[in-house]
């Protein structure tokens, strides 16, 4: 979850470079941050605890051609200056950043100490410099101390080393992503060079063309020349450069304040952008879920409540059952798979580590996976049998906005191709994203706002729904959450004379989410019920009705209705989070990539 990004090569300026990368990766983890460059063949460290936007990237534009530097989120040890990476060898020409976590870090820590090893943190990442040291001292070149000790860790890891003496970076990765940019005169750049970096904005204003580590792997460059090799055996694994299609532009939030208002305005054209697939695609792996014993949607947080509500796509549109799991719970679901199993699963980062190894508990059992994800190239993507992009474009907020609508529209998409209605889907799904463009217009945008200031003061509020629309109120309630720190709810209408309704005080603000279906009267029903009790009553609905003290008004759109209906959530948590002080792109103990388990 933490941010990494290194650059080696003709430019003389890496400490700026990684800064100002560093910079764009902040949203990875924002506790602590760090840098360390190789200036006149010794390392020059600065780290600090807080937020790095704040950190002047001019102040380290020193003579320096390769640097490394990090965000933290932080796992082990506190949130202090020397837990912040990177961290140093012994005797100070090795840095070392890192994300994951190193499960065995108190054994191996043991052994150093053992060996007259010193430490200075409380980070399991120190073991890393200190090991590669003691590698080195049996005769290993540097290269091969970086493989020897990352072969001694147990967990998901990558790391990047920078050696001093040889002027080397050497990256590797078991689980968590790490990405290279390539940058050669040849292209028409200033400089040759390599970015290395746990995310592709770091360096697209650099470079475009990227290559990609895979799990197990292990890269080694000078600035000069790149190898990669299986991190395992050693064997050398040649990589095709690859263009990305982002631009600087869709990475940076231009006049917005911040980058969750920014992409919630992006969903003006995002869902429709996602249902510009391939129609052959689409109908194969309709037919695949068709004909597999078994399908299961897994996915985390937001891309979770996604697959959800597509359970109710499958059944409503489709006729058809699919299984919904927790990523982080699906390996318990193992005694049911076979190899005409099929898993589907949805990830906004594509590097979710509870997803992954979802997947190779599937492929265990050689099950096929599909991944429906936002990030091309991503783990995940790389790892599946077949990938469906959503095309959402960058997504730099930790609160997920344009990826969800994006993940729900593919997959209403394929519900429509399963049950042989993929044009009707298709325009569905178009006229909803020109309702979307309307929707959100500046006087829309006011009145949430005036909505957000009015119930700002309250800590508690709750949300219901039905058939989609109730997945939709747990993702309200993630939303409000993860912002605006409200204690938000979601529930199903009927669920609430089961317990919940004992909640309701005078007052208490309620949302109810509404569509014009089959379960409509039930919805309305239960929102009366909880304005008997009290309750201020907050609409979100094509039509108003009495039981409404406010209404949000959506438009009508049909099976697709909880893409409309979660909109306004969002812009909603979005003000509450401003009105109460908070930043709305960083929230506290959160980041955009879960790269731990």
């Amino acid at each position: 979850m933490c941010g990494i990004f290194g650059y080696v090569g003709a430019r003389k300026d890496a400490g700026m470079v990684v800064i100002e990368g560093l910079k764009n990766l902040e949203y990875r983890g924002y506790d602590s941050w760090g840098v360390a460059s190789s200036v006149a063949g010794k390392l020059v460290v600065s780290k600090d605890t807080g937020k790095i936007s704040g950190v002047d990237a001019k102040s380290f534009s020193d003579e320096s051609t390769i640097a490394i530097a990090h965000t933290r989120w932080a796992t082990h040890g506190g949130v202090t200056p020397k837990n912040a990476h990177p961290h140093l060898s012994e005797d100070g020409t090795i840095a070392v950043v890192h994300n994951g976590i190193v499960e065995n870090y108190r054994e191996l820590k043991e052994w150093l100490s053992e060996r007259g090893h010193t430490f200075m943190s409380e980070t399991d990442t120190e073991v890393i410099p200190h090991l590669i040291e003691e590698e080195m001292k049996s005769g290993s070149d540097f290269a091969a101390a970086v493989r020897r000790a990352c072969l001694k860790f147990e967990g998901r890891f990558a790391i990047l080393a920078l050696h001093t003496p040889t002027h080397t970076l050497v990256a590797a990765r078991t689980g968590s992503p790490l990405i290279v940019g390539v940058s050669k005169k040849s292209d028409g750049n200033a400089e040759q060079g390599y970015f290395i970096a746990s995310d592709i904005p770091a360096f697209l204003k650099h470079t475009r063309i990227v290559q990609y580590l895979d799990d197990g792997e292990m890269l080694v460059t000078d600035g000069e020349s790149i190898l990669f090799s299986d991190l395992h055996t050693g064997e050398e694994r040649p990589k095709r450069e690859i263009e990305i299609t982002w631009t600087v532009e869709q990475a940076e939030k231009g006049d917005f304040e911040h980058y969750m208002m920014k992409e919630i305005m992006d969903q003006k054209e995002s869902v429709v952008r996602a249902v510009n697939q391939d129609e052959a695609q689409i109908m194969t792996l309709a037919q695949s879920i068709r004909d597999a014993q078994g399908t299961f949607l897994v996915a985390c947080g937001t891309a979770g409540k996604a697959c959800m509500a597509a359970e109710y796509f499958f059944s409503v549109i489709a006729r058809h059952h699919v299984n919904v799991a927790a990523a982080s719970e699906f390996k318990l679901y193992h005694h049911f798979l076979t190899e005409k199993s099929l898993l589907v699963v949805v990830s906004q980062s594509g590097e979710t580590a509870d997803v992954l190894e979802a997947m190779r508990v599937a492929k265990a059992k050689r099950a096929k996976v599909l991944a429906i994800v936002n990030v091309e190239g991503s783990t995940i993507a790389r790892e599946a049998d077949y990938t469906l992009r959503i095309n959402a474009g960058p997504e730099r907020a930790v609160a997920s906005t344009k990826a969800l609508t994006g993940q729900l529209a593919v997959l209403l998409l394929i519900a429509h191709a399963l049950a042989g209605k993929l044009q009707e889907g298709k325009t569905l799904l178009l006229e909803a994203g020109a309702m979307i463009n309307d929707m959100l217009n500046p006087r829309y945008i006011e009145r949430l706002r005036k909505l957000a200031d009015r119930i700002k003061e309250d800590e508690d509020l709750y949300i219901i729904g039905k058939s989609w629309n109730y997945p939709m109120a747990l993702e309200s309630a993630i939303k409000i959450q993860e912002v605006s720190y409200v204690h938000a709810e979601g529930f199903a209408g009927g669920e609430l004379k089961h317990g919940p309704i004992a909640l309701i005080e005078e007052g208490t603000p309620c949302i109810a989410l509404i569509g014009k279906d089959e379960v409509m009267s039930d919805i309305l029903s239960n929102t009366m019920e909880l304005k008997a009790r009290g309750a201020t009553i907050i609409g979100v609905c094509p039509d108003r009705y009495d039981v409404f003290d406010e209404w949000i008004k959506v438009p009508d759109a049909g099976t697709a209705q909880a893409i409309v209906n979660i909109i306004p959530i969002q812009v909603l948590a979005y003000f509450l989070a401003v009105h109460r002080g908070k930043n709305p792109d960083m929230p506290r103990n959160l980041a955009k990539s879960v790269t731990v388990k």
